[in-house]
């Protein structure tokens, strides 16, 4: 006991030694140090240690001043999870005339777990629908069919766009709804440039996830995967060559369409399990507009423990993804009460779960707010800045959407920064964070990261190739100074937001505001 004591000033003066921080810079670090130790063992969805991490952020909540924010009084909102990965290895066979091909798994496909249907089986004609998109179905006969489509949307859309409609999710709502009965869907140029088949395959049987009762909108199951070989496989002795597919898709030309001559007959079994996590919500009450809400969010879970790196590592800390981003939204909220004002539309803090097995923490609050639904005006998003370099310029996934682009680049241009486009629209980043669900659920939302100008496109390609899930994603990386200023930033944007005359609104005649709210800005 004594020896621990005279051990443990030591212990936490060491690092100061390496490295003088602002109090502001200390307490970001602090946050982070914590949550992306060792100790938590990656916060994977479901474990100990990311039950651990709700209540320390649930407790940093309350010493910040923040009120509980969740259902009857409490910090935590539980999310009922629905836990599901493919139970083995499935089938795809082909069949053209009397001639038989049986797909090999690892090679040409892997199954997809389908969890509203843990016994798929499936037969039907197959048509090639392109990218699935809307406009491709005209003219097409897919009704009893399994559409195929690449993992893409026409390149003509904007790149949120394009991110949106080459979802599965959203390619197999389309399937549906013109009468198909299944997907197949294909690696392509953009699919095999970011995430290629051959990646796929060693984590083709890993969990994902969605919570219990989640509507799937009546989606035709995309039961299926094809890598490249497995596509050549199927459009062979078609009228419609895959090389020609290749080359249209990279040449952003208009896809060739129809029906392959070919019939397939396959199995998805899925295996299931039910596990609870929780959001962690906090509340600053507003003042003449509380009855509105700003949410600040961000994902506090990680992706656990793993495969050992080069060092022998099996822990990916997750320190940048996503624990700096937490950290930083418990910070927007001292800024909050630390400035004695209160703003004038209520702001609740949201630590999600479960970012990592598919926006699921968030998609659950959106669906099943703790206020009143209807009273959420906007979501800021805070996940994964990249805070490695003095950052020039801003990301601002949606700024363009909705009334919250002029606030963000107002605040942005106060501070000596531009915004810039979404500079890798392959990497479909708009559907991949937090606030993609807060849209789908009607409700404008941004979620900003630093850019690419000066040293940044560096940086973050760096991040991205050598620490993005991997277990050397730790605390040495970040720029806490750089960190202070994101906070600031975010703590702007938010304020300006909740102390706004008007509420957000989206752009009229935008995208997103049609499809989800039912009109553009009035």
């Amino acid at each position: 006991m004594r020896k621990a004591l005279i051990l443990l000033p030591l212990l936490f003066a060491a690092p100061a030694l390496a490295q003088e921080l602002t109090p502001a810079e200390a307490a970001l670090k602090a946050h982070v140090a914590f949550l992306a130790s060792d100790a938590m063992r990656g916060r994977d969805t479901g474990s100990p240690e990311l039950a651990v991490a709700e209540q320390y952020a649930a407790a940093q909540m309350l010493a910040v001043g923040l009120k509980p924010g969740g259902p009857n009084g409490a910090w935590l909102q539980p999310v009922p999870l629905l836990a599901y990965k493919p139970a083995d290895h499935g089938s795809l066979v082909l069949k053209r005339g009397s001639a038989e091909t049986i797909l090999e798994w690892g090679k040409d496909y892997i199954p997809r777990a389908v969890p509203s249907n843990p016994k798929l089986s499936l037969s039907g004609p197959v048509v090639f629908a392109g990218y699935g998109s809307e406009a491709e179905y005209k003219g097409l006969h897919v009704k009893g069919a399994i559409v195929a489509v690449l993992r893409d949307a026409p390149h003509s859309n904007a790149s949120d766009v394009r991110a949106h409609l080459g979802t599965p999710v959203e390619q197999s709502r389309t399937a549906a709804a013109h009468g198909a009965i299944g997907i197949i869907l294909i690696e392509g140029n953009a699919r095999h440039a970011i995430y290629s088949f051959a990646a796929t395959v060693p984590h083709a049987q890993s969990e994902a996830m969605t919570w219990q009762g989640s509507p799937d909108g009546g989606a035709a199951p995309a039961f299926s995967y094809l890598g490249f070989d497995g596509a050549a496989r199927l459009f062979a002795g078609s009228k419609i060559k895959w090389d020609e597919v290749l080359a249209a898709d990279k040449a952003d030309r208009k896809l060739p369409l129809g029906p392959l001559g070919v019939t397939a007959t396959g199995t998805a079994n899925t295996a299931l399990r039910t596990l609870t996590s929780n959001n962690v919500v906090g509340l600053i009450e507003g003042t003449d507009k509380k009855a509105e809400y700003v949410v600040i969010s961000a994902h506090l879970d990680h992706v656990g423990v793993g495969d050992p790196d080069a060092k022998g590592d099996t822990i990916y800390n997750g320190a940048m993804d996503n624990a700096v981003g937490t950290a930083s939204m418990l910070e927007v909220a001292r800024a909050f009460t630390a400035s004695g004002k209160r703003p004038r539309r209520s702001v609740l803090f949201v630590a999600v779960t479960a970012e990592e097995q598919g926006l699921v923490g968030s998609d659950y609050f959106a669906a099943n707010p703790t206020v009143p639904k209807g009273s959420i005006v906007a979501d800021v998003n805070l996940d994964m800045p990249v805070l490695t370099y003095k950052f020039e310029d801003l990301v601002v996934y949606g700024a363009d959407r909705t009334s919250i682009g002029p606030t963000v680049a107002a605040v942005a241009r106060a501070e000596g920064l531009t915004l810039t486009p979404d500079p890798a629209p392959e990497q479909a980043s708009f559907v991949r964070s937090d606030h993609y669900s807060f849209v789908r659920a009607g409700i404008p939302a941004v979620s900003l990261e630093p850019g690419p100008k000066g040293p940044g496109k560096a940086a973050i390609d760096a991040f991205g190739e050598k620490h993005y899930h991997q277990p050397s994603d730790e605390v040495a990386l970040i720029d806490f100074s750089q960190g202070v200023r994101f906070v600031k930033l975010n703590y702007a944007i938010a304020r300006a937001l909740a102390d706004g005359d008007q509420r957000p609104l989206w752009n009229k005649g935008d995208f997103f505001g049609l499809l989800y709210n039912g009109a553009g800005a009035k």
